[in-house]
């Protein structure tokens, strides 16, 4: 990967130059048998489209605090990165009441109601469908994105050295802090762009959004991230493994 990359938009950038055809995110949630993989190319684009909601239509700017409720899920990888693109800080698991926006999937739009800012809400249904009927007080990002701009620029640069990243109760993370300890973490599992990594940990902590994310964009490898991997049998998650080809596993 570029070595001048300093926040995990600019990983993405480089994933994106160097090959925009190969896996990027495999998702299963195995909860509903649905089985998502998404290219460089077309995570890329969902990044874009994201960003521009948030820029456009939401409003959103740079050191503005999106509290992010949504579990390990590739469209909750898809807004890291949006947020990454826009400047604005993804904060996981955040206090919508102290948040400017939210993000919220089906199980937290009571808590996301807190929010005096702009709502989102994720149906989380297979294929990114939208909500049959739109939950009040917010809108549906099924039907919001997919009219946005599949190319994004933000209106000022993104400063590397601005808050990024936070989780709850854990601090907050530069952009150029993130890229470093992702880069870290990667050389610490021996990732390298042929990895395959299996994550089935949720995305309410460092480790967990590292591995399912941040890390393999880092090495140039690729994730097989995993919702509800307690339903699956371990006999069906080796098999799983050998399917898709895992070099390395964060159960």
């Amino acid at each position: 990967m570029n070595a001048t990359d300093r926040t995990p938009a600019d990983l993405l950038r480089s994933a994106l130059a160097a090959d925009p055809a190969r896996p990027l995110v495999t998702f299963y949630d195995d909860a509903t048998g649905e089985r998502v993989e998404l290219s460089v190319a077309t995570f890329a684009n969902w990044v874009a489209k994201t960003a521009n909601l948030l820029q456009d239509d939401l409003g959103a700017e740079p050191g503005d605090r999106l509290a992010l409720l949504l579990p390990a899920h590739w469209q909750t990888a898809v807004w890291v990165i949006a947020c990454s693109s826009t400047g604005v800080v993804a904060d996981l698991g955040g206090d919508p009441a102290s948040a400017d926006l939210v993000v919220s999937g089906p199980d937290a739009l009571e808590a996301a109601r807190a929010c005096g800012g702009e709502r989102v809400a994720l149906s989380l249904r297979p294929l990114g469908a939208r909500f049959p009927e739109a939950p009040q007080g917010f809108a549906d990002y099924a039907v919001e994105v997919p009219s946005q701009g599949d190319r994004f620029a933000p209106y000022a640069p993104v400063d590397p050295d601005a808050p990024a990243l936070a989780f709850a109760g854990s601090g907050e993370l530069t952009g150029a802090e993130v890229v470093e300890r992702a880069r870290g973490d990667a050389a610490a599992r021996g990732l390298t762009p042929v990895s395959r990594l299996l994550s089935g940990l949720p995305y309410d902590t460092w480790d967990g959004l590292s591995a399912g994310l941040l890390a393999p964009l880092a090495a140039g490898g690729s994730v097989v991230l995993c919702r509800n991997l307690d339903e699956l049998a371990a006999e069906a998650l080796e098999q799983r493994r050998e399917n898709e080809r895992v070099t390395v596993t964060a159960v």
